[in-house]
Order: structure tokens, then C-alpha cells, then sequence
């Protein structure tokens, strides 16, 4: 985070080449899909059963996958908050949002809802199913709250829909944050200094709820608890775009990454020496990951288009990944959370004869079947919607100067 001598500086800060920050911003396509690829392992692999040593090192190693919901949320604060900043003039402000984001997350998002809900349960061989018995909730996600019905379940329920709880975030994300960004757009200063009063009070927040004992479930999923992430992703969209903002950013992003590593080796150790009943610790590790995925997205963009981490998020399976990320996230648990309750990996296992040999083929064939999905819904489904959106034209904002 900034201090207030940062902020000035960026008003003194020597210039620097021109960065567009308005429209397609090809180098996230990458955090997309690295984001997405860290949730598709997790789920497909990080999860399976542990049967030696190196399951062992490997699941703890792509168990931080998880925190890929953390890394999108960080990416969505950034170019939503970029959208509404450059929007900011346009007397359709919010009519073209809200149009445009129905057109990108409704369509996918209820034809699944419909299947789930309507289709499923018409089908006998199915009637009886786990998926079917999720008919009982259906008003929570049909109205975008179930991260609300595991908050007060206080556990992972709801199966195979449980993670549809990231987008019910975003989705109150987006619908109280334009009004603040539109409210405050023309004193850059204060909408910046919002962004971050409002981000350290979610990570407080998150810490007085943990340390009083609210269930670990809400504390993850609610979203004034996620606000953290969303917001340091919307602070830097408003910076980069202030006269300086690109060149004092570009200074801060190595000390930056630097702080968040410090922080998390801080944790660890306390964690370690303390146990876990520390629960609010949790709080700041999450916070210091948010840090780190802010300048990662932040060197993606800023990196010269030579460097390895540029590279590596302009390559194309990375970028690929990023295209199709939202279809993906939304299939693949049905895959994944069928693998699990049914123990398919030791069904392969008994074929293979290998433990994890059976892993990877139950990860590749998941992965598989997820990207199929993903690409035919995006190109025979989504696609059709997304191309209305020319109907409410997105408005595009200055280059940013150094």
C-alpha cells in the first residue's frame, strides 16, 4: 500500500512511455489463466488421497491453489475498476456496466442453474442424485447468496454448485462499487484513499471475526471479508491512470513483493511456534497474498514484453487458459467433486496399478473434459451474448503516462 508521500510523488515522478489501460489488456489474459490453472489443480489434484511421500509434497504444494479465487479477485478489482474509471464521463455509466456484465456472467451462469434445477430433476435416472437433491437450496444461488448459505451452514454444502460462492462476490461487488467509483471519480485522490480505508477494514474485519470465532467458512466466503483483494486490484486501476502513477508504481512493485514474502515467512513462523489457534493470523497471510498477487499482476503488465514473466503470461496456453477461464471454473467442479465422492482415482488405481499414476489420469481427464466444455459453451453459447455487447459500448480511456 501507498503512503501518502508515494501518492504525491506520482504527480513528480519523470515520464515514461505511454501504458494503455483501457480495453483488451492482453498480459492479464495470462493472470486469468494462471488463476484458473491454480483452482483446476487444486481441485483435480491437491485434493485426491495422500498415499506417500511425494502425493505428499505435491498436494501440499498445489494446495495453495485454492488461493486462485484470491488472485481473480484481485484481477476483477483491477479491470472492473478501470472499466468504471474510464467510464466515468459517460452519461450511460451504469446502464452500459450493468449491461455489459450481464451479457458476460448471466447467460453461463443460469443455463446452469436451469440444468441443475429444471433439467436434472426431469430426468428418472437422476431424480435420486446428489445434484438433484440440491434442488431443496436453489432460491440461494438463483439470487447470487451462496456464499450466504454456507456462511450460515458454516460449511462447504451445496456440492457441486459450493463455488459458485466467488461469483456471488463478485457479483455484490459489482453492483455497490460503480456507485462509489461514480461518486468519486472526479477526486481521484479520495476515491484512492477509499479503496484502501475500505481494504484495510475487510482485512481487520477478517481478524476480529476469526479471532471471535466465527466459522472459518464465513470468514472465507462473505464478501465484505474478500473486499481486501477487490480493492487493492481497483486501487492500482486508478493510479496507474494518474499523471506519475505508472513510474512510481513500477519503483514500488519489487519492495512490494518483497514485504508480502517477509509477511508470510512472519506468519509462518508465528504459526509454527504458536499453533494454530491463532486463528486471526489467517487474516494477514491472506492479506499478504493479495499483496503479492496485486504485483504480480502489476509486473505482468508493467514488465518489458522481453522479460520471462511477460512471456510467460503472453504464451499461448496461458492465454488460452485466460479466454476460457469463466466457463472452466464454472464446469469443472461438477467433474471434480464426482471424482471425489466417488472415488474414482482408486477405481483407476485398481487398473494401473499405480496410486498416482491413477492422479494424474483422473487430473488430465478432468482437465480435459473441463476445456471442452468450456470452449463449446464460450463459442456456441457465450459467444452469441457477448457479441451484444456492441450495443452498449464500452468508453475508452486516455494512455497512461509515466
Amino acid at each position: 500500500m501507498l503512503s501518502k508521500p508515494a501518492l504525491n510523488a506520482a504527480h513528480k515522478a519523470p515520464a515514461a512511455p505511454d501504458l494503455r489501460l483501457a480495453g483488451h489488456l492482453a498480459p492479464l489474459d495470462g493472470v486469468r489463466g494462471l488463476a484458473i490453472l491454480m483452482v483446476l489443480l487444486y481441485h483435480f489434484v491437491a485434493q485426491s488421497t495422500i498415499t506417500s511421500r511425494l502425493e505428499a509434497t505435491v498436494n501440499w504444494v498445489l494446495g495453495f491453489g485454492f488461493l486462485g479465487v484470491d488472485l481473480f479477485f484481485v484481477l476483477s478489482g483491477f479491470l472492473i475498476t478501470g472499466i468504471l474509471y474510464d467510464s466515468r464521463t459517460d452519461p450511460n455509466f451504469f446502464r452500459n456496466f450493468y449491461m455489459r456484465r450481464v451479457l458476460r456472467i448471466f447467460p453461463l451462469y443460469y443455463l446452469v442453474l436451469a440444468v441443475v434445477f429444471i433439467i436434472i430433476p426431469q430426468v428418472p435416472p437422476l431424480r435420486g442424485s446428489e445434484i438433484a437433491g440440491l434442488r431443496e437450496h436453489q432460491a440461494w444461488a438463483w439470487l447470487y447468496a451462496v456464499n450466504v448459505y454456507l456462511s450460515i451452514k458454516g460449511m462447504w454444502a451445496l456440492s457441486y454448485i459450493r463455488h459458485f460462492w466467488s461469483l456471488a462476490v463478485e457479483e455484490h461487488f459489482y453492483l455497490v462499487w460503480p456507485l462509489v467509483v461514480w461518486f468519486l471519480a472526479a477526486r481521484p485522490k479520495v476515491l484512492l484513499r477509499v479503496a484502501l480505508l475500505l481494504a484495510a477494514l475487510a482485512l481487520v474485519a477478517r481478524a476480529w471475526a476469526s479471532h471471535v470465532g466465527v466459522n472459518l467458512v464465513a470468514v472465507t466466503v462473505l464478501t465484505p471479508f474478500q473486499l481486501d483483494a477487490l480493492l487493492l486490484g481497483g486501487f492500482f486501476a486508478v493510479y496507474l491512470r494518474q499523471p506519475g502513477g505508472v513510474a512510481v508504481t513500477r519503483r514500488i512493485v519489487l519492495p512490494m513483493t518483497l514485504i508480502a514474502i517477509a509477511l508470510l515467512i512472519l506468519e509462518s513462523g508465528i504459526h509454527r511456534a504458536y499453533a494454530p489457534e491463532i486463528a486471526a493470523l489467517r487474516s494477514l497471510r491472506y492479506g499478504a497474498f493479495h499483496v503479492l498477487f496485486a504485483s504480480l499482476l502489476l509486473g505482468a503488465l508493467l514488465m518489458p514484453p522481453a522479460s520471462l514473466l511477460s512471456r510467460f503470461f503472453s504464451s499461448r496456453p496461458m492465454v488460452v487458459l485466460g479466454k476460457y477461464s469463466y466457463g472452466l471454473y464454472v464446469y469443472h467442479h461438477f467433474f471434480s467433486h464426482y471424482f471425489g465422492t466417488h472415488g474414482t482415482e482408486f477405481v483407476i488405481a485398481r487398473t494401473v496399478g499405480s496410486h498416482t499414476f491413477a492422479v494424474l489420469i483422473q487430473a488430465a481427464g478432468g482437465l480435459a473434459a473441463s476445456m471442452v466444455m468450456a470452449w463449446m459453451s464460450y463459442e456456441f453459447f457465450e459467444s452469441y451474448f457477448l457479441r451484444l455487447k456492441r450495443l452498449w459500448p464500452q468508453s475508452r480511456g486516455p494512455a497512461a503516462k509515466g
